[in-house]
């Protein structure tokens, strides 16, 4: 029987998601006469704490050190997880991820998850976010309640310097403005690769991360600048790291598998009302930001504030290794100056003594009720997340991969004897190696690579799958068969070895193979989007475009479609007369292309179609000379101009003549607009 104190913490957790989960109601300004601060929140990707300010080892951060005299440091600053999205959203929410469900890169966050920017919104802020990378784009979900979303990259890059991103925000702010302002400023500048600018590489030749670190400060004090000289009345200032970076400590040289000092432990300052300046050795969680700003905002508690938060224990994840690979879930709890990891067993640092966690002192250490409780209840998240949350697209998984972050495509195989992700560390570079060569299609590359995973971890599905999918997609059909059987063996019952041995079928041919397989998976779970896509294939191979169109849009439903996906879908519908779905999909599409959008013939012939002549007009003359479509497009546009009775319809009729293909020439000849 669960024991009263779980049943007491698990409640809480649901009750404080619950509360999260309405929508936010108007909130009236405060009664007090004081005005409300402008409130500016600076997230620093990447960063450790003894990376940057007066704790820094090895460089010179000026900006971050002259604010830290300012603000109450807080020397003993933990995220909730070593991943750039869950930590966020953790900051944004007030909540652990174990309450917004966010649990790594590539979900998304529920919208029934309230986030601070439409609390402050509600309460009359204008609300601003620049945002420095993909993992923190619109489509995963923190950009609701913002005025202003900026997470716009150049074509083919998944991150942008810290001086673009400055350079936009204060732009933002030289604009004129009569309410208070919340601005959230994310700079990613130390994720690797690291890449300073030339200046900050010569003065740290040899440690590329400390020079990207030297890099982002000197933006950062150009943005407090800007900041300060630039908004009217009182200021709020919170500069927070979302979590730290390895560089090789505990055989970690990244960050996301460990909950070790070097990941977690992270620089917080804080500087407004009721601040005191000075350090502050408490420990404190940064989920507690949102509390602090909604405090600010005269919208919030101030007792669950980072202003005059007491002592509590302060829990932590990575649950990343648990989800992809099904190695031991992690917990972090830290009470003082006892920090302790659960994962399969106890671990337990002495962080005064021991700040490098050297020494585990878990047989003599003395853990309270409260942190062993805390520790105890802490969920482990399901391993079937929502399909909308884990719908990403094949770009996406590129993007999210040239950052280091590749999470697996099948549910992992769980065992009692699961390794600890510590005990695993010296694989972490092979896997991240092989996951990035497999996503960019390098398949003749990662498959060794697999294999050694495999060597070392004969449970690991996502390996054996892996490779199996890359000899089906180099053409290796016996080999991929041999590699689908041993998957089969790891996890017999596993719907993604049936996925993926169908989507094998049906790339070889073999349809009468593939299509039951398919079929009853679909009818077992409606949502299991690779088999969905795999359908929709063969349906369209099959000439079955209805039923490839309805598959498309339920495709459509369960994520949101590339700008190739909804051309296809265009054509589809436009080659079975459904004008307006056509018409839909194709408009999709070009908003997401904007100038290299590729279909403006069609849409122009679909608005001719439907007699919506000036839109056809529009989409006609988008249509390049280049094109393979052009005469076509020419006489179409006459057509239009015709209908329209324009100055120039007989010049337009006589340029689609002398410039007629064997298809258009008939045409021509034979429309009767043109006769008259």
């Amino acid at each position: 029987m669960i024991s009263s104190p779980r049943v007491v913490f698990l409640l809480s957790l649901v009750l404080l998601a619950a509360s999260c989960g309405r929508k936010p109601e108007a909130t009236a300004p405060p009664a007090s006469t004081a005005p409300r601060p402008s409130i500016l929140l600076v997230t620093l990707d990447t960063t450790r704490f003894d990376s940057i300010g007066p704790d820094a080892r090895n460089v010179q951060t000026p900006a971050f050190s002259a604010l830290a005299l300012q603000s109450r440091r807080f020397l003993s600053a933990y995220a909730t997880a070593p991943q750039t999205l869950p930590s966020h959203a953790s900051m944004l929410t007030g909540l652990y991820p174990a309450g917004h469900a966010v649990h790594e890169n590539g979900r998304a966050l529920s919208v029934k998850q309230p986030l601070i920017a439409e609390r402050l919104q509600a309460a009359g802020y204008r609300t601003a976010a620049f945002v420095s990378a993909f993992t923190l784009a619109r489509r995963f979900g923190l950009a609701r309640g913002f005025d202003v979303y900026d997470d716009a990259l150049n074509a083919g890059e998944a991150e942008r310097s810290s001086q673009e991103t400055t350079d936009r925000a204060l732009r933002y702010l030289a604009q004129p403005a009569d309410a208070p302002l919340f601005l959230w400023v994310h700079y990613f500048d130390p994720h690797t690769p690291y890449a300073a600018p030339a200046v900050f590489r010569d003065r740290y030749p040899n440690d590329p991360y400390r020079a990207e670190i030297a890099a982002m400060d000197a933006q950062l004090a150009r943005l407090l600048e800007g900041f300060r000289s630039r908004t009217d009345g009182p200021k709020a200032i919170i500069v927070v790291a979302d979590h730290g970076e390895g560089l090789g400590d505990h055989g970690e040289a990244q960050h996301g598998n460990l909950l070790y000092q070097s990941v977690m432990h992270v620089p917080l300052l804080i500087s407004g009302p009721r601040v005191t300046a000075g350090p502050d050795a408490t420990p404190v969680s940064t989920r507690r930001v949102f509390h602090t700003i909604l405090d600010w905002s005269g919208a919030g508690d101030r007792k669950q504030s980072l202003t005059e938060r007491g002592e509590e224990v302060v829990l932590g994840e990575a649950m990343a290794p648990y989800l992809d690979y099904g190695w031991q879930p992690q917990v972090m709890a830290i009470e003082g100056e006892l920090k302790v990891i659960r994962a399969g067993g106890i671990e337990a640092y002495d962080l005064k003594k021991d700040p490098g966690e050297k020494q585990d002192v878990a047989a003599t250490a003395v853990l309270s009720r409260p942190l062993r409780q805390a520790l105890r209840d802490y969920p482990t998240p399901s391993l079937e997340p929502e399909p909308k949350a884990a719908a990403v697209t094949d770009e996406d998984r590129r993007q999210l991969a040239s950052l280091g972050y590749v999470s697996g495509e099948a549910t992992p195989v769980v065992r009692k004897d699961a390794p600890r992700p510590a005990e695993m560390a010296h694989l972490f570079p092979i896997l991240d190696e092989a996951s990035a060569l497999f996503v960019r299609e390098e398949y003749g590359r990662a498959i060794p690579l697999l294999e050694k995973i495999l060597a070392a971890d004969s449970h690991n599905l996502m390996a054996a799958l892996r490779v199996a999918v890359a000899h089906s997609s180099l053409g290796h059909r016996d080999a991929a068969l041999l590699a689908f059987r041993r998957a089969q063996s790891i996890a017999p019952e596993s719907v993604d070895v049936r996925v993926y041995l169908a989507l094998h079928y049906a790339r070889i041919g073999k349809i009468a193979e593939a299509l039951p397989m398919l079929e009853r998976i679909i009818a077992d779970d409606p949502d299991r989007l690779p088999a969905i896509e795999a359908l929709a294939g063969i349906r369209e191979k099959q000439g079955d475009l209805p039923g490839a169109l309805a598959l498309r849009r339920k495709i459509a439903a369960l994520r949101t479609p590339t700008a190739s996906e909804l051309v296809r879908t265009g054509t589809m519908a436009m080659a079975i007369g459904d004008s307006v779905a056509a018409v839909a999909a194709f408009e999709q599409a070009r908003s997401l292309s904007g100038s290299r959008f590729e279909s403006d013939l069609e849409l122009g012939v679909l608005y001719l179609s439907m007699r919506r002549l000036e839109n056809a007009r529009s989409a006609l003359d988008r249509v390049p000379s280049t094109h393979p479509g052009f005469p076509m497009a020419l006489f179409k546009r006459a057509q239009v101009s015709v209908l329209l009775n324009e100055e120039d319809r007989a010049e337009r009729i006589e340029r689609a003549r002398r410039n007629a293909d064997s298809t258009t020439r008939a045409l021509i000849a034979r429309e009767r607009l043109f006769q008259k």
